[in-house]
């Protein structure tokens, strides 16, 4: 951690102002060791944008080959029931992870997971657009904190970007179609990834 509180992987495609907002998940956590944020910009309106997030209760739409053991999260909406308090959060290869600790439809979704909290909000924008923010607090010691940030950046940022182009591509009127998406998607994996070197 530096002198003026940044931390190595803490911050990803934020303003700050989406940093200094407060989070659901601030509320379960006092004094954290780790804090941080990622975002991405959706170009749907929140509305479509839910559906995905309310997915990841059956998969982590990260890297499926490290955290999901090769099964390939569904790119398909499921049409799952609302999120509830108590349910599992998350599923990582066929196992049911954490749980979930708060919940307002079609704004926010907050889970513990591995001894820490996460709130996934959405932020409506102009023109039918969105911000998809997600914020991770846990106590830890100072050492294992940057380790973890780092970490969860570099999964996170994979989950954004793939929430983002599932939600865009099943927008009507979006100008994201399924097929299009598919080709551009991929350019703009390939250049994400290799640009995160630079990001950590």
């Amino acid at each position: 951690m530096t002198e003026d509180g940044y931390m190595l992987g803490d911050r990803w495609d934020v303003t700050n102002d989406e940093m200094l907002r407060s989070y659901p998940c601030d509320d379960f956590v006092d004094s954290p060791a780790l804090q941080a944020w990622r975002g991405v910009r959706v170009e749907a309106p929140a509305a479509a944008v839910w559906p995905w997030i309310v997915q990841v209760r059956v998969a982590p739409y990260a890297y499926d080959w490290i955290d999901n053991l090769g099964r390939r999260s569904p790119r398909q909406l499921l049409r799952l029931p609302p999120p509830e308090v108590g349910e599992a959060f998350t599923t990582a290869g066929g196992r049911k992870l954490g749980r979930i600790v708060s919940v307002d439809l079609e704004k926010q979704l907050t889970g513990r997971i591995m001894g820490g909290f996460m709130s996934y909000v959405l932020v409506p924008q102009d023109r039918n657009t969105t911000r998809l923010l997600l914020k991770v607090v846990m106590q830890t010691n100072r050492w294992a904190a940057v380790g973890l940030s780092v970490g969860d950046l570099v999964m996170a940022r994979r989950q954004l970007l793939n929430l983002k182009q599932l939600a865009e591509a099943s927008t009507p009127g979006s100008g994201y179609g399924m097929r299009s998406d598919m080709h551009s998607s991929l350019g703009r994996t390939v250049a994400a990834d290799a640009s995160l070197r630079h990001i950590v």
